[in-house]
């Protein structure tokens, strides 16, 4: 199977953590947070890319210039929780917008690998990781491969689940922090498939798209297996405490969890301080 060429764009070289960590830290955690300066952004022009597709296919800059209709470029991977909580969403956005807009799934690095899903370290491996991505979450649109280092996923910033929408000619229409803001995506494609400007050129609504993920933490941290909840503990320690108390909210919507558990811990912080403050 041969690898991806790189794109265009040089990746970024400077960062001292490697792309394929075994262990994400603190640090991973607070370089996704936001958008940084120099990355590629709205009314920007993509350079060349080649993604293997998992049907045997690619996606290039040359065919999404061939096909004439926008791309919604979609970061992500089985073991990112945003990302799966995002997948009911981005169907029905699919099932809306498909006949107009190309959409692709792009397999990166694991962004909580543990013992069932592990960093993958070949382009072989990471083309299986995505053929399983495909076929676990029922995607009904395309996968693609990035290079095993990320060199398109780079360019756009690395974060773990951010979506792109282009123009045929590569010019970046719109983008999102998390791809599981599906009503900004919405809006973006409406306006699109309307011969339109997006209302809102990014969307960087990060705590709602955390809140939205707390409920599915557990169980894909679950299936990434053994290490991938101990990590998240080390990193993510306040969503991890969340995701602990979501757990038991089984009688709401995964979705909804995230948002209930923080009212829940802001309840019991809240209480607590004030019983503290009286006894002095």
């Amino acid at each position: 199977m041969p690898q991806a060429p790189a794109t265009a764009h040089t990746p970024p070289s400077a960062s001292p953590h490697p792309y394929r960590f075994e262990h994400p830290g603190i640090q991973d955690v607070l370089r996704d947070m936001f958008i940084h300066d120099g990355e590629p952004g709205p009314r920007d022009i993509l350079g060349d890319f080649h993604l293997p597709l998992t049907n045997g296919g690619a996606l290039t800059s040359a065919s999404l210039a061939a096909q004439r209709k926008p791309l919604l470029l979609i970061f992500g991977s089985r073991s990112c929780p945003v990302m799966v909580s995002g997948v009911d969403g981005l169907k029905q956005l699919h099932a809306r917008y498909g006949a107009h807009v190309h959409f692709v799934l792009v397999q990166v690095r694991e962004a909580h690998p543990g013992e069932r899903i592990p960093q993958p370290h070949t382009f072989e491996q990471k083309m299986q990781h995505a053929i399983e991505l495909k076929r676990v979450c029922r995607l009904p649109f395309d996968v693609a491969v990035d290079t095993i280092d990320g060199a398109l996923h780079q360019t756009l910033g690395g974060r773990p689940n951010s979506a792109y929408l282009l123009s045929p000619s590569g010019t970046i229409l719109f983008r999102a922090q998390w791809a599981n803001e599906t009503a900004a995506i919405d809006e973006a494609l409406a306006a699109v498939t309307s011969g339109c400007a997006p209302p809102a050129l990014t969307a960087t609504r990060t705590l709602p798209a955390i809140l939205k993920s707390v409920g599915y933490t557990t169980p894909v941290l679950n299936d990434a297996g053994r290490g991938a909840r101990a990590d998240f503990w080390k990193m993510a320690l306040p969503v991890a405490l969340m995701a602990t108390v979501a757990d038991r909210l089984r009688f709401l919507p995964r979705e909804k969890r995230g948002l209930a558990a923080l009212l829940i811990w802001f309840f019991f912080a809240t209480t607590a301080t004030v019983l503290i403050l009286a006894a002095r």
